[in-house]
Formats: structure tokens, C-alpha cells, sequence
């Protein structure tokens, strides 16, 4: 290759390569990355050195000066972002015991429970979030000893269980299966040719057969049933994980809280505890809050009297938690999700229906919460009158909402939510 067209190549390479190694840099430890976490940056203190020793070596003049700096700023940028990461880690692991009081507010995922050892220790989760990653190559036995060494590591430092919660709806929604058995979605019970009261018969025995599974391995919570009302919808070829025609129920309101209520009774048989979700509904969005940005344009007088009745009637009839999605109510909210609404959280669920019992977000590493920034959506929560802030997909994650906690002053809504948490034993 003659120098000329060589030159221009490395041109070609080194520059979108420099400014998409800026582009990581600055978004490092995003959520959407964690596959890569372990080798991310390794990865970008790697090409970055070599960038700039190609420029160094090959160019002259200002290409020489501007491609150095391109990527001296991801180089730069990576390491000051990985410091700061450890720097807010550290803090937090060194408040230890002083940050129990909000540490009782989050639901962490993790990878190894070693990880979590001592925040599980002082305080500084209040439960741990189960699923396939924590699953992989291990046996029922193998499960459920690790569920309970979590919870002996609880008793002997001498504080309330955890929280040991699971995604187990059934259908596509199992995270714990295998190695428990799979189950149909509630919602195909209702293919079957039966009365209404044998279609609830049915619900409360796969309620009471998974309640019994989930017990078994220790876990107390389950993120089911899914309540959002089963509308047709267009098909929509980004919505990779919601897919929420394939878990609701059913479109009548009246159906999906008979059949959520009897499945909600046979959980609690077993001494597990169900969650509703996804207030405010999820059955009439178009996208995937795990990835996109998404809003509810739908009149409140319409929800009240339908997608949101199954949600006020379970709450107030059963001792299910109330799980908040990450979709925006513009007609009451334009700003912020429903997760961290005030004006949905605390003005229509604690005010309007005068509802104490306890409320959860969905993850807040999901891109429609974590886009507002994991301070903003984790201390609105809170102050909003939410419960209990889930953190699952990326775990690490937790540190950074504990660090934001940490440093948000006190929360007035804080006082009643501990009561609320304390009555339900955690």
C-alpha cells in the first residue's frame, strides 16, 4: 500500500475509532455494557495507548496534536471515571453501619453473594433479587444454600431477613427456571373452557404451586402477577423484553383481578408475598422501558376506570406490593417516570386512594429510569413515598444509589416508609 493511501486509511480508522472511544468512556459502566464490565476497561486503557502511539508515530503537525488529544481524552476520561466509581464505592462500604437506614430501602441483584456479604452484613441492602445468572450450573440444593448462608450472614449481625425476591410469573418470565419447573403464564389459564369460579380454582392452585417452589429455595417475593390489561396492540419490533400481550391476562379489568387475586391468595398460602405491576399500566405503551423512553397518552378518567382497577382493588384487598414501571404519565407528569412521580406516587396512590401498603420501582438500571440519572430517579422515589428501590440488572449499580442516598439530606417520606417496612417484618 503506497504511504499516501496508507496515511489516508489510518485516517479513516483512528478517528471514528478515537471518538467512539470518548463516547465509552464517558457512558462507562453503563447498564447496557455489563456483559463487557470485566474487559471494558482494560479495552479502552488498551486502544487508547495504542491511538496514541500510532499518532504519535505517524502523523505530524496538528493531526499529530489532535489525534493524541483524542485519545488522551477517552484515556482520561475512562480512568477518571473508573476512580470515581471506586472513590463512591469506598465511601459507602467505609459508612457501613450508619447507612442501614436507607440501605432497608434497596433490592439488589448480584452475580456472587460473596459481593454482597457486607452490605448484606450492615445493613446496606434490604434484600437481594434473584435470577438466571444466579441459577447457572446450580442445583435446587445448591440454590437454596446460598438463599440461607444470605440470610444467616442477616441474623447473625443481628438484623431483619432479607427480602429474597424472584421474576417467576411463568411463560417467557421465569428467572428461577430451571432449575424449578416452568409454568404456563396465568393469564393461559383462561384458554381452557371453564366457569369463572373454576378459571380462580385453577389461578390459586398455580399461585399456591409456585408459592410452595419459591418457599422451598427461601425466596419471600415474587414480582408477580403482571396486571397490566392485555390490549392488541400493533406488533413493535423493538419491545425485546416487556412484551407485555404475552404476560397480562386479560383486556377486561374485572377478569384480571379476579383471576391476579386468587393467584395473589394461593402465594400468600405458601408465605410468599406477590407484587402488582406495572403501575400505571403498561398494556397501552408502545416501546420497552428496558431500553427507550416511553409515554402513557391515554386520559386519566379511562385509566382510573380500568387499567387502574385491578391495581387499587389488589393493594387494598391483599398484602401485595405495588411495583412502579418507568413509563411517563404525561397528563400528570410530563417530566418524570411514573417511578419517581410525585404527582403519580404520591398524589394518586398515597393521596387519592390513600393506599399504605408498600410500593416498589421496577430496576432503575432500566434505560427509561437510569436516562434521568440514578440520583435523581432513586432520591425522587423515596421522597415520591416508594418503599423499596430495585436495582437488579446491574448490580454494581447499587453502590452508586447507596452513595446518592448517602448524600441527599434527610427524606421527609422516609419515617412513614420504615414504618411500612417494619410492619411487614423487614
Amino acid at each position: 500500500m503506497k504511504p499516501t493511501i496508507r496515511r489516508y486509511a489510518l485516517h479513516a480508522v483512528l478517528w471514528p475509532l478515537g471518538a467512539l472511544l470518548v463516547f465509552v468512556a464517558v457512558n462507562l459502566k453503563d447498564p447496557h455494557l455489563l456483559a463487557v464490565r470485566a474487559w471494558e476497561l482494560p479495552l479502552l486503557v488498551g486502544v487508547s495507548l495504542a491511538g496514541i502511539a500510532l499518532f504519535a508515530a505517524r502523523f505530524d503537525g496538528a493531526p499529530r496534536v489532535l489525534g493524541m488529544g483524542l485519545f488522551m481524552l477517552a484515556l482520561g476520561t475512562a480512568l477518571v471515571g473508573e476512580w470515581g466509581y471506586r472513590q463512591r464505592q469506598a465511601e459507602v462500604l467505609a459508612q457501613g453501619a450508619r447507612l442501614a437506614g436507607l440501605g432497608r430501602h434497596v433490592i439488589a441483584g448480584y452475580a456472587d453473594p460473596a459481593q454482597l456479604r457486607p452490605l448484606i452484613e450492615q445493613g446496606l441492602i434490604g434484600g437481594v433479587f434473584l435470577t438466571r445468572r444466579n441459577t447457572a450450573g446450580k442445583t435446587l440444593e445448591q440454590l437454596r444454600e446460598e438463599i440461607a448462608t444470605m440470610q444467616r450472614w442477616r441474623a447473625d449481625a443481628g438484623r431483619a431477613p432479607l427480602w429474597v425476591a424472584a421474576d417467576q410469573e411463568g411463560g417467557i418470565v421465569a428467572g428461577l427456571s430451571p432449575p424449578l419447573p416452568r409454568h404456563a403464564p396465568l393469564g393461559s389459564l383462561l384458554a381452557q373452557a371453564a366457569t369463572d369460579a373454576e378459571h380462580q380454582r385453577q389461578a390459586h392452585a398455580l399461585g399456591s404451586v409456585q408459592g410452595g417452589e419459591l418457599a422451598m429455595l427461601g425466596v419471600n417475593l415474587n414480582f408477580s402477577p403482571v396486571v397490566d390489561l392485555k390490549l392488541a396492540r400493533p406488533d413493535d419490533p423493538l419491545d425485546l423484553h416487556s412484551r407485555i400481550g404475552e404476560r397480562a391476562i386479560s383486556a377486561d379489568p374485572a377478569i384480571t383481578t379476579a383471576m391476579a387475586g386468587a393467584y395473589l391468595d394461593g402465594l400468600a398460602s405458601q408465605g410468599v408475598r406477590g407484587t402488582l405491576k406495572h403501575f400505571p399500566g403498561l398494556g397501552r405503551v408502545h416501546g420497552d422501558t428496558h431500553h427507550f423512553a416511553a409515554d402513557l397518552e391515554v386520559p386519566l378518567d379511562l385509566l382510573q376506570a380500568q387499567d387502574w382497577q385491578p391495581f387499587r382493588e389488589l393493594a387494598t384487598s391483599r398484602e401485595a406490593l405495588i411495583m412502579l414501571g418507568h413509563v411517563r404519565l404525561p397528563a400528570l407528569d410530563a417530566r418524570y417516570p411514573a417511578s419517581f412521580s410525585k404527582a403519580l406516587v404520591g398524589g394518586v396512590i398515597r393521596q387519592q386512594w390513600a393506599h399504605d401498603g408498600l410500593l416498589i420501582t421496577d430496576d432503575l438500571t432500566m434505560a427509561a429510569a437510569y436516562r434521568h440519572g440514578l440520583c435523581t430517579a432513586a432520591v425522587g422515589a423515596l421522597e415520591a413515598g416508594v418503599d423499596l428501590l430495585l436495582v437488579s440488572w446491574d448490580y454494581q449499580k447499587v453502590f452508586e444509589v447507596l452513595h446518592c442516598l448517602s448524600r441527599a439530606g434527610p427524606l421527609d417520606a422516609l419515617a412513614d416508609s420504615a414504618r411500612r417496612l417494619t410492619a411487614a417484618g423487614h
